[in-house]
């Protein structure tokens, strides 16, 4: 089987734009998690006004102004999230300096681009304009702009790129199926080189309405946006939805070497699992999050002692928290395993950005490979006591403040509505 390596990075996300910038702010322990009552009377109306936005400002502060990005007529044609999954890719591309250009090179390049909702605003606006005026209201760039293959078929279009045109859109799970998958149209010769990664924008009232009723959200913490998110802690109650995008250039090893490109890590193993359980509500004794990791170190050959980090899912609710924690340790601890659970290195991030749905597993996919890279571990951020109840809860959890450790091996885990469950494996070459 042929091997897969990470070459580019590009991420959007509520911490900036750009990898340099939402990485040295997470090691500093900001938070992206903002207050949205004033944005309108509906937002207001909410129980839960917080959410990781994508701050707006100048493109040289490492803001987002679409303008500064794309064209009118491109600023037409995509939805927000398709908007983050190109900009996202330009950097990933520039990073791994591939600009393909012959005819064989463009037809061995490809894009798996997903989404967990895509573009709520666009069904929403639409509905009403058709409930009020009818067929003549609704836009022709309607259906293009809603349709979540789009964002990677805007990049392909852009680039040129004739190889695999590809989407997911597997809820949470998006962004780690699309890496995932990607890596084995590689390994299975479709393709040499892959723009992979997922994207997601869909702060508006009706979402957040549907996850609060579903009582998935964080509502406790209106005035105080940035405590929110609490992955791992005893107060946890509910995620923060964000938006943003994370995009990856993936390559098959001996191509990268090659051209003598800059690799970041092997991606070594992809998991996957369903829990066969519930629509929203996980396994408590977390046996699909631990069959996706088992899977992932097996086809990366490692054992599960050799796992130096593992960036989690943890999206800050009671139950999800707590069963993915039981799986980490039940497979890390377990045969062929670490001594002690103190040994056990795990953090989520999404106390410093929320958690963007189809978003969140590749943009974590991006923090797990820089963890390995810089041997940095990311903090996760308002954890101030572990539990509930505490004696479960005895790993390392780097609380706050980044950790310098040697990573050789880290697991990125995502898992989704439906129990869809997936662990990527990255190796330093």
């Amino acid at each position: 089987m042929r091997k897969v390596v990470v070459t580019g990075l590009g991420l959007v996300t509520p911490l900036g734009l750009g990898v340099r910038r939402t990485w040295s702010r997470l090691l500093d322990g900001h938070c992206g998690i903002v207050s949205i009552k004033d944005r309108s009377p509906q937002f207001a109306a909410l129980p839960s006004q917080i959410a990781g936005l994508v701050p707006e400002g100048k493109r040289e502060d490492g803001n987002w102004s679409v303008k500064d990005w794309m064209s009118a007529s491109d600023e037409r044609r995509m939805a927000r999230f398709a908007q983050y999954a190109m900009v996202a890719s330009e950097e990933a591309l520039n990073d791994a300096g591939w600009a393909p250009k012959t005819e064989e090179e463009l037809e061995a390049t490809g894009v798996y681009m997903g989404s967990g909702i895509g573009s709520l605003d666009d069904v929403y606006e639409t509905t009403i304009a058709y409930e009020k005026g009818g067929y003549r209201k609704v836009s022709p760039l309607f259906v293009p702009r809603l349709l979540i293959n789009l964002a990677a078929g805007h990049i392909s279009m852009r680039y040129g790129f004739k190889g695999p045109n590809h989407a997911a859109t597997t809820a949470c799970t998006t962004g780690a199926h699309s890496i995932g998958d990607a890596a084995r149209l590689i390994q299975f010769g479709d393709a040499d080189v892959m723009v992979a990664g997922g994207a997601e924008s869909c702060i508006h009232p009706l979402a957040i309405s549907g996850f609060a009723r579903a009582r998935s959200l964080a509502t406790d913490w209106n005035d105080n946006p940035t405590e929110a998110s609490r992955p791992f802690d005893k107060d946890r109650a509910g995620f923060v939805i964000g938006e943003g995008a994370g995009v990856v250039v993936l390559e098959e090893l001996e191509h990268a070497k090659r051209r003598g490109a800059k690799i970041y890590a092997q991606l070594a193993g992809y998991g996957l699992s369903s829990d066969a359980h519930h629509m929203t509500a996980p396994r408590e004794d977390g046996q699909g999050p631990r069959n996706a990791m088992k899977h992932a170190l097996r086809h990366a050959g490692f054992r599960p002692d050799s796992v130096d980090y593992v960036n989690a899912h943890a999206t800050s609710t009671p139950l999800g928290d707590a069963a993915e924690n039981r799986a980490i340790k039940e497979l890390l601890l377990g045969e062929h395993g670490k001594s002690k659970a103190s040994d056990i290195n795990i953090s989520s991030t999404k106390g410093a950005i929320g958690h963007l749905l189809g978003a969140s597993g590749s943009v974590e996919a991006i923090f797990t490979v820089l963890a390995l890279h810089n041997n940095t571990l990311p903090p996760t951020l308002n954890l101030y006591t572990p539990g509930d109840p505490p004696e479960d809860f005895d790993c390392n959890y780097v609380a706050h403040t980044a950790q310098q450790r040697d990573v050789r091996v880290a697991l990125s885990n995502s898992f989704g509505f439906g129990g869809t469950n997936a662990s990527l494996c990255f190796a330093k070459m």
